[in-house]
Order: C-alpha cells, then structure tokens, then sequence
C-alpha cells in the first residue's frame, strides 16, 4: 500500500502556483483495508475515503470503462490490483496525470511535465473522448492558463466529440459548474474561444455563439464585432476582480444583439428587452442561482440606461433606482454598476477610460437612502393622505436629496 498525491496539486508545485487542494490516490490496497486502518468511506460512485487524521479525500486507484452516452455513463474497477499508472491514464489531460510521493519522487508516465514546459493542454488517452465533460474542463483550464495551447489532436478529438453528440448528453448542473468556474478564471474569454473552436459552444451556449459576426456601430464600438466585445468585457470583469454574479450579468447583457435583424445592423434597436428574455431562457436552461440570474436581468435590461444616467434628472435618477430594486437590495444594485463599467470598458482602447456613472448613482443611491421614509410617511398620513400618496410624498423626498446631490 502506498498513498500518492496527483493532478492539479502536483501540476500547480510544479508551475510555482499556490496549491490549494490536495488529491491523493491509494495503490495496493482494498476497501476493507483502509476500513480497518480507519478511514471513513464516503465515495457514493467508487471508493472515496476521508484520511483518519486530516480528513482529506483519499481515493483507490481505478479503472474505469464507458458503459452509456453522458457524464454517468461509467462503471470503475478498484482493487489492489490497479496500478498507479492505470490510475493516472484515465485522466483527462498529461498535466493532470503526475504524481508525487512523499519523497518528491514524480511519475509522469504521459510527458505532463514536458508539456506543461512547452504550455500545451494534451489529452492523455483515447478515453479523453468518452466523458464530454471534459471538453468543458479544457476550456476552463485554457481560461485558468491562458498562455497554454490546446495540442491540435486534442482539438480535433474535441470536434469529434461534439459531432458525435456527446456535449448534447451534458445535464444542466455540470455545465453550470465548469462554466461558472470558467467566467472566475484570469481570462474567461478563452474559454469561450475554445468551446467555441470546437463547436462545443453552439450546442451548449447558441445563444452567445451566434454573437460573433454580428457588428455594431463603430463610433461606440471601435472593435466592432459583438463577440470580440463581450469577450473583452469578460476579460475586463475578471481584471477588475469582478464577483460571479457580475460575470454572468456581463456574459448575458448584450445577448439581443444576436437576434437583430441583418438589415438593421449595425444598429441594434429595443435589443435591451430581447436581451432579458434570452438571459431568462438560459438562466432557466442552466438553472442558475437566482442571485446570478437576477443581477444579469438588470443589466440586461437597464445597462443602456446607466451609461446614459450622466444625463438624467433627479426624477429619473428615483425612477432607475425603482426599476432595480435598488431600495431592497442595495448590494445588487452595486453589482449591476460594477458590470456596467466593465461593459463600458471592455472596448477597443477603452480599458482605462474612467466611469463616473458608477460612483454618481452609487452617491445618488446613498442620498436618496438617507431620507427618514419612516418620518415623511408620518407626516403625510397626519396630513390625511393614504396609500399611493404617502408613496408619492416618500418619492419627492428621495428625489429632492438627489437633486440636491447632483446640484452641489
């Protein structure tokens, strides 16, 4: 029996990169052997253990063998039987399948080493092919290291994959998980360029994939293209350090222009409210959390309305801030702004220009919070007004602390 630590903890040390997570494979030994040396079985699909003292996941080395289409359709073989090698073959890419014993002794038995010199993402077997979650992960490692190259024969392999139908078996949850997982990488964009090279993105994401070719007006948009700008805003979501829900507002916010008419181009009228309904179809399709939904509906909706909001009066100012629901929930509401800077900024040769609307409605918004409703409600109900007029008086007391603001 020996323990050995593998994929990205051995793949991170090796790259100079902090190792958060540690995954560790067992080689020589059974089930009941690790029972009996204390390990607490957890693995509801194969032997999966919780290590005695640390409480980290250790795993058996196995084998596995592709039995029906999708992410499931698997069946694993563990005994003490499985070598390490075995192990690490079933693993998606050569710098995922190293390991590292307790010595510092590495085996590499696919070049990982050799190819995370050489800054290329290679699959490490034919059986790459069998689990179309994969291709998202590849994606997501190219937006994680997004100096590396996919090997051309795993591109062409990935392809294959999509024509075979393979991406179409993918359930909702996971794509979610490796697409959210993609957008809080350092250059989200490439993920995208990869599942998009390959196909993977027009049957995943047809509603993005269709972006790319559709041109807007350039006096706006110097770099044109709509799918080179949302992946230049994406990208500039992840140098600002933007949160997940403001990633997924800002890969959705522009999603109408994709249905614009071709005799419209290059502009692209009412595309705000086609935009909504697209991010609720995939929202929907995708199940994902509310939170994330809600702030890229926002956005979708309003973001026009930011950026123009340097020109608007009190009154509208109250009016955008009712729209958003930015009395509720106020932390939302800094979210839409934060994605609207950074649809503002990810233009050509617009990365750096400052966005003042952002810090303007954000002041606003605090003006407007600062009123007593509590007390002008009182007062308007001792003047006799009831319902819609008590809502009015708190309106014009909101909007005169804006206007007060904007005056200054």
């Amino acid at each position: 029996m020996k323990t050995w630590r593998v994929g990205g903890a051995v793949r991170d040390a090796l790259l100079g990169r902090p190792v958060n997570d540690h995954d560790w494979v067992v080689v020589g030994a059974s089930p009941k052997e690790l029972v009996d040396q204390g390990y607490l079985p957890v693995g509801k699909d194969f032997p999966v253990f919780l290590h005695p003292e640390t409480r980290e996941e250790v795993a058996l080395a196995r084998t596995e063998r592709k039995t029906a289409p999708g992410y499931h359709g698997f069946t694993f073989h563990a005994d003490p039987g499985v070598t390490l090698e075995e192990d690490l073959q079933r693993r998606d890419l050569t710098i995922n399948a190293m390991a590292q014993d307790d010595d510092g002794l590495i085996v590499d038995p696919y070049g990982g080493r050799k190819d995370l010199e050489a800054r290329v993402l290679r699959h490490v077997s034919p059986a790459f092919a069998e689990d179309p979650v994969r291709i998202l992960r590849i994606a997501r490692f190219a937006a994680r290291f997004h100096d590396f190259t996919v090997a051309p024969e795993t591109e062409t392999l990935m392809s294959r994959m999509v024509e075979d139908g393979e991406v179409d078996a993918l359930v909702a949850e996971r794509v979610w998980q490796e697409l959210s997982r993609g957008l809080m990488e350092e250059r989200p964009s490439r993920m995208f360029e990869v599942l998009r090279g390959c196909g993977a993105l027009a049957r995943l994401l047809p509603e993005v994939d269709c972006l790319w070719g559709v041109p807007q007006p350039e006096l706006h948009h110097p770099e044109v293209d709509t799918g080179v700008h949302l992946m230049m805003v994406l990208d500039t979501a992840a140098r600002l350090g933007a949160p997940l829900a403001v990633r997924y507002a800002c890969l959705g916010h522009d999603l109408g222009k994709g249905t614009t008419p071709e005799d419209e181009w290059p502009r692209h009228i009412a595309h705000e409210a086609r935009s909504v309904k697209l991010v609720e179809a995939v929202s929907a399709r995708l199940r994902v959390p509310n939170e994330c939904r809600e702030t890229a509906v926002t956005v979708a909706r309003e973001h026009g309305n930011v950026h123009r909001s340097g020109t608007l009066d009190a009154a509208a100012v109250v009016r955008l801030l009712d729209r958003c629901d930015a009395w509720r929930r106020p932390e939302r509401f800094a979210d839409v702004l934060f994605a609207c800077e950074c649809d503002a900024r990810g233009r050509l040769d617009k990365e750096d220009e400052p966005y003042p609307q952002r810090q303007r409605l954000l002041e606003a918004l605090k003006a407007a919070r600062s009123v007593d409703t509590a007390a002008v409600a009182a007062k308007a109900a001792e003047q006799g007004r009831q319902g819609p007029a008590i809502a009015d008086a708190i309106r014009r007391a909101r909007q005169e602390a804006i206007a007060a603001l904007l005056s200054a």
